[in-house]
């Protein structure tokens, strides 16, 4: 049986962008206050702008990580165990209700599409308080595979 050799392909802001859009399982990666690294399980999207998206609320430590300290990282993953895979590192920006309503119509519309009642929609994100952290890519590694080492083809 052939042995699926691991790669590393560097791309642009605008094919790290349409690497992303499509997946939606992600590691948040903040700071907790002591410096040390704190990783979250979330549902990422990619907004209009270009910002890798996450809502969340504004009493969970992934938020109050990124509120004090911007520098995150995400780590994108395919649904796929063996599949494709990106770190970005960038700077994060927290946004709360009321402000966060409109940010979070965009992020449902660009994983999920439309919505049977916004009105509905934006109602519930109000009345649950819900927060949005948005992630501009400043740095980014490879789109990478897993795999054997080339010399071991």
């Amino acid at each position: 049986m052939p042995r699926s050799i691991a790669t590393n392909t560097s791309v642009d802001l605008d094919a790290l962008l349409e690497f992303v859009r499509p997946r939606h399982h992600a590691i948040l990666i903040t700071r907790r206050g002591d410096g040390a690294p704190q990783a979250s399980p979330v549902t990422c999207g990619v907004d209009d702008a270009g910002r890798v998206v996450v809502s969340t609320y504004p009493e969970r430590a992934k938020t109050r990580n990124a509120r004090r300290d911007p520098a995150v990282d995400v780590v994108v993953l395919s649904d796929e165990w063996n599949g494709a895979w990106v770190q970005i590192e960038g700077e994060a920006e927290v946004l709360d209700a009321p402000d966060s309503v409109e940010p979070l119509v965009e992020y449902y519309r660009n994983i999920s599409g439309e919505h049977p009642d916004w009105d509905e929609y934006r109602a519930a994100m109000l009345d649950q308080g819900k927060s949005i952290i948005r992630v501009t890519p400043r740095r980014w590694g490879p789109v990478a595979t897993g795999g054997f080492p080339a010399r071991l083809a």
